[in-house]
């Protein structure tokens, strides 16, 4: 080191992570009951064994830090537990191991276990053992002297560059022990032991050489290539074994792996035990007590368990109304797959199962159709995975269980009482069904109304949502957008202002969240209904501000919500009390399912006693209304054939192209077994099942998306065999709805002709989404006025497809058009339009501004062109024709993926990094994947503002990852350029010679 240069001294405090004592570890109570641990206590004895170190304050724990405690994985060759485990080796210095060797010997001796013995004979234990001494966490404070240089070292955060000096040390010290262990093989649980203890006197020698090591070699480690250096930390990460921490988590561990192998023997038996949780670690069973309060499980959900049907993996469907604690046996399915059975399980959103869905959404349009092609293939080509779907509102059962050839099971409870009421003028009835006409009065609306208020609120709102907030929450239910937005501020009006006073501080706080994910804007409206605690909610909104949003209403910070039916389909969020604004949804009047999903919101589990729905209604609309709540739910049905180009014809395209199917009766045979197949005598009127197939086959050929071959196996039996040709195979990769996919290759083919590069207006209208057109209305003043700010580029890449400025001025101005201009090109270069704006601002709330749209529907615009960008990619790589657009589709992609600067994408690609945290990322020095790799979590907790332990811990793993899967990806590249190719002369030869 240059004694002349200046030197740059850093501190760095590492402090050491609090552990949960043996004392967590319980024995199993009841299969049923759940009993939550004593945390304070545990953490109180874990605390009284630590030693105080000076200068030095305790860390309380962290419960957000991660949610399994000490376990960072369920499995112990877990890649997650390796990449964490590896994490906390490289970080730690070697000043402390004496230290820290005494307190796991001293946590050990103070557990008082009887009858547990650990051997450990093993090499890799021996090494594990061994391991220990080093990665255990550090207390106290280091400086650190660096200087500056030159070199790509230097160019890495200024809080990482201890890391990159002992690294070095820390590598050759670990490589020294491990040669050294690898020498004891054959030694016994003695030899273990005197190791551990000559490794504890010689300690302060080492940390003597360590020390002076860091600073005599620290110039030589500098001017090492930071390339060439990363690729060996990351080759030796992959390489290195799985450390075990202490003693006492190894027996945690040990106790852990025993419950998941007496759970994983008790699920194979046919024995009634089902041991520690529902044939699951009690460790699950102790994390649903701490992180969700539930200690016991409904009578329902453990019979639910204890089936036969479930013990024998057999299909199942189960139907509970809303709130009645389905998915937690979902997540108990899920888990005995993953944690006991070590099998797969599919996820299909918005619930968790092994293949689950509500399963209504079968008869609902094109979800539908994707949701039973799914589960139609699943079922004939694997007979041995389990389907379990649950679903709060089914009626024509029979047919889905013919379809999943699954058992059912129902039940009709409900946590808590739901009471319906409607609401005529001020008179509010109740829902009866032993009444004559199906309901009976209740009660006179009592509430003092003047008569601007009569006028505002006609239908006494507020009147309603007052007599329960803000100390209890509340749903309105509102036809359209629009009308959710007006509600909300309506109420707000005139509510008094000791509605103000009500968590006042906590309000403040999500009106500065919601400004910060904005940017610094706040919606109007918002501004002046949070103070409330009233919000409206609609797809408006951005996800971001939804979710904060949701947030902030569960946690009582909010207690009103106004918001459309989607809210009923896909969030949970219950309410004391729901209120239907009107019968209607957009302009139709509501459906018996569409019913039961919104007021089955009312009633919060563990919370209220009872729940109340109230269903305003005018006089024109009572008979209907009295018919809808007394009518039985809407049957089921399949939507293969409604949904045609979704439906059936992709349901073929994929069947030939994944070759499940391929000649024409195993495809009839496969429709067969469909929800269709079961439903052909209701549905299919008019031609029946074969000659459907027949004609849809038919038809996929017609427009060369498949090839037929005729095969005579004699002279009276013909066969038809299919198979995908290229353009077929292109649309089935790049999963293009087959309405669109001969209008997409044309397009492209025109683009061929002419593409503008100088902007990317022209490929952004090629990837522009298909079926977003048709909901798109432009405002044709933003239009021209938008068109005229085009640059040259732009304005003859519009010019290529086919819109001119003059025809978008006329339609501007009102005057009439004789030129026939294809609408779907029109409206789809105003999309692109937003698109390109967009990418260059990168701020949804301008471009919401400047085309006066919802800043909801330019966020789902940007996700959809995203999407397809990525479709169309897939699309043209399958057709050497468009090899042009694959460079340019690719990094299109990445723009409109993450939508930022170019210098924040690399950032993006983490978990858990969004646009604003990439941004701070960026701003502390962390410029790169792998300075995100390397960095320490602790570091960044201190540089970044209101980042979680547990969040920086997940960005650092997800870089790693992300970085070693890169590194993998070129090592396989490598062995593939130096491997010896089979058609290698040489080896031919010799191969004719030796025969």
């Amino acid at each position: 080191m240059d004694e002349g240069g200046s030197r740059i001294v850093r501190r760095v405090s590492v402090r050491k992570r609090n552990r949960p004592s043996l004392g967590s570890i319980c024995a199993a109570p009841a299969a049923a009951e759940l009993k939550p641990g004593n945390v304070e206590d545990e953490e109180m004895v874990a605390g009284s064994r630590r030693r105080k170190t000076v200068g030095v304050q305790p860390v309380e724990y962290d419960s957000e830090e991660d949610m399994f405690g000490d376990y960072d994985s369920f499995t112990e060759n877990s890649f997650l537990a390796q990449v964490d485990d590896l994490e906390q080796k490289y970080m730690q210095l070697p000043e402390h191991r004496k230290h820290d060797t005494d307190l796991a010997i001293e946590d050990l001796c103070s557990e008082s276990i009887k009858d547990s013995k650990l051997n450990i004979t093993t090499v890799d234990n021996f090494t594990a053992l061994k391991t220990d001494e080093r990665t255990k966490n550090q207390c106290g404070q280091e400086d650190v002297a660096i200087e500056p240089g030159t070199d790509l070292l230097y160019d890495v955060p200024s809080s990482q560059v201890l890391y990159f000096e002992n690294l070095r040390n820390s590598s050759d010290d670990w490589g020294n022990q491990f040669t050294k262990e690898k020498d004891c093989n054959s030694s016994s649980h003695q030899t273990v032991n005197e190791e551990l203890s000559h490794s504890c006197i010689e300690q302060p020698q080492q940390n003597d050489r360590s020390s002076s090591e860091v600073r005599t070699s620290s110039d030589m480690t500098r001017r090492k290539s930071l390339k060439d250096h990363l690729k060996s930390t990351m080759t030796g990460n992959a390489k290195a074994q799985t450390p075990v921490f202490s003693k006492t988590k190894q027996l945690k561990e040990t106790l852990l792996s025993e419950e998941i192998s007496v759970a994983k023997k008790t699920l194979e038996s046919s024995s009634d035990d089902r041991g520690p949780f529902y044939s699951l670690p009690s460790k699950v069973r102790d994390l649903y007590v701490q992180f969700k309060g539930i200690e016991k499980l409904y009578e329902w959900q453990h019979t639910c368990l204890t089936l036969n049907s479930v013990q024998e993996r057999k299909n199942l469907i189960y139907s509970l109304p809303t709130s009645g604690g389905k998915t937690l046996v979902a997540e108990i399915l899920m888990l005995q797959e993953l944690l006991c059975r070590r099998k797969d399980v599919l996820m299909i959103l918005p619930y968790v199962a092994i293949v689950q869905e509500k399963l209504h959404m079968i008869g609902e349009g094109s979800r539908g159709a994707v949701l039973e092609m799914t589960l139609a293939k699943i079922l004939y080509t694997n007979k041995t995975t389990q389907i379990i779907g649950m679903s709060a509102t089914l009626n024509n059962v029979e047919d889905l269980q013919e379809f999943l050839q699954a058992e059912y099971y129902t039940n009709q409870f409900r946590p808590v009482e739901l009471k319906e009421y409607l609401k005529i003028n001020d008179e509010i009835h109740e829902v009866d069904s032993k009444a004559e006409n199906g309901i009976t009065f209740s009660r006179l609306l009592n509430h003092k109304y003047s008569d601007t208020l009569k006028k505002m609120d006609p239908d006494r709102l507020v009147a309603l949502v007052t007599e329960v907030i803000p100390n209890y929450s509340c749903l309105v239910f509102c036809p359209t957008k629009k009308n959710c937005e007006n509600v909300a501020e309506m109420i707000c009006k005139f509510l008094s202002k000791e509605y103000l006073k009500h968590r006042e501080k906590e309000k403040c706080e999500v009106i500065k969240n919601l400004k910060n994910i904005g940017g610094g804007n706040l919606c109007p409206v918002l501004k002046r209904t949070i103070p409330f605690g009233v919000a409206y909610h609609h797809s408006g909104l951005t996800s971001d501000e939804r979710k904060l949003l949701e947030e902030a209403y569960s946690a009582g910070v909010l207690c009103l919500f106004t918001c459309t039916s989607t809210l009923a389909a896909g969030v949970n969020l219950p309410a004391r009390r729901v209120i239907l604004r009107a019968p209607y949804v957009a302009k139709e009047f509501l459906k018996r399912n569409q019913y039961k999903q919104m007021i089955g919101r009312a009633g919060r589990a563990g919370i209220d006693t009872v729940g109340e729905s109230i269903l305003i209604l005018q006089e024109k609309d009572k008979q209907q209304v009295l018919e809808l709540i007394n009518s039985p739910l809407e049957n089921c049905y399949s939507h293969l054939v409604q949904e045609f180009t979704k439906g059936i014809q992709t349901l073929f395209l994929s069947l030939i192209g994944l070759k499940i199917a391929t000649n024409l009766s195993d495809i009839y045979h496969f429709m067969s077994g469909t929800f269709l197949g079961v439903q052909q005598k209701i549905l299919l009127k008019e031609k029946s099942l074969w000659e459907i197939t027949v004609e849809s086959l038919s038809y996929l050929t017609e427009k060369g998306l498949l090839q037929k071959d005729t095969i005579c196996k004699s002279e009276k039996e013909v066969e038809y065999n299919f198979h995908i040709t290229k353009l077929g195979r292109a649309s089935f990769k790049g999963m293009i709805d087959l309405a669109y996919c001969g209008i997409l290759y044309r397009d492209l083919k025109k683009g061929l002709e002419g593409l503008v590069l100088e902007s990317l207006l022209h490929l952004i209208y090629l990837i522009t989404p298909y079926d977003m057109v048709f909901l798109c209305d432009p405002d044709w003043m933003i239009y021209f006025r938008q068109f005229s700010q085009l640059s040259p580029a732009e304005q003859k890449a519009a010019a290529l497809v086919g819109v001119s400025e003059s025809f978008i001025g006329k339609k501007a101005s009102g005057q009439a058009i004789k030129k026939k201009v294809d609408k779907d090109i029109v409206n789809r270069l105003y999309l692109s339009f937003i698109l390109n704006t967009l990418l260059k601002e990168t701020n949804i709330w301008s471009v919401s501004e400047k085309y006066n749209m919802p800043r909801g529907y330019i966020q789902n615009l940007l996700t959809g062109a995203a999407s397809f960008s990525s479709c169309v990619l897939h699309f043209c790589e399958e057709l050497e024709e468009f090899w042009v657009y694959r460079a340019l589709l690719v990094e299109l992609t990445k723009k409109l993926t993450y939508c930022v600067k170019a210098e924040l994408i690399p950032l993006m690609e983490v978990t858990g990094v969004l646009e604003g945290r990439a941004k701070q990322l960026y701003n502390a020095g962390y410029k790169s994947l792998m300075h995100l790799a390397n960095a320490n979590p602790e570091v960044l907790i201190k540089t970044v503002d209101h980042l979680s332990r547990r969040q920086a811990k997940q960005i650092v793993s997800s870089a790693k990852m992300l970085l070693l899967e890169k590194a993998e990806a070129l090592q396989e590249e490598v062995e593939e350029l130096l491997r010896l190719p089979s058609d290698f002369p040489d080896t031919v030869a010799s191969s004719i010679e030796k025969a």
